[in-house]
């Protein structure tokens, strides 16, 4: 299980240094690639390739003649790239995730259970501030009962 938050920079080649607590658990100590793609809310999303790849299959049984379904498909599989770590630690970034993602230099890396998120720092701020606007956060449907 993935969890937790890290704040971190990419470097100017565009490498990113995968915090050392969460190397191995995701690449199954480094014999496992990992796959980073977009995601509609303008962060990107890192899997262990394993993971990605029940998600990618769901995915790709969406409907081709079915125009609602074609853009899901162009995003989460279209930016799609299997990637290694190197001797580092390191992922490089491509330059299409980093622009999609409008990720320059401080980046923010969140746990969401079976995969990463990775944020632009700055767009992060932003979406915890709405989240926490006005004092209490408003509950989706389904979690009116949820407690901590």
């Amino acid at each position: 299980m993935f969890q937790g938050a890290s704040q971190i920079n990419l470097d100017a080649k565009g490498r990113l240094a995968v915090p050392t607590r969460v190397r191995d658990p995701l690449t199954q100590g480094g014999t496992v690639p990992v796959v980073l793609t977009a995601h509609p809310d303008k962060c990107l999303l890192l899997y262990p390739a394993p993971a990605w790849e029940p998600v990618r299959a769901k995915v790709m049984a969406f409907p081709s003649l079915d125009p609602a379904f074609n853009p899901w498909k162009r995003l989460l599989v279209g930016f799609a790239e299997e990637l290694s770590l190197d001797g580092a630690g390191r992922l490089l970034v491509s330059p299409e995730l980093r622009a999609f993602a409008g990720i320059d230099k401080r980046v923010m890396f969140i746990g969401q259970g079976s995969y990463y998120e990775i944020w632009d720092l700055e767009r992060w701020q932003q979406q915890l501030d709405r989240l926490t606007a006005g004092g209490s956060p408003v509950l989706p449907p389904g979690m009116e009962n949820f407690s901590l």
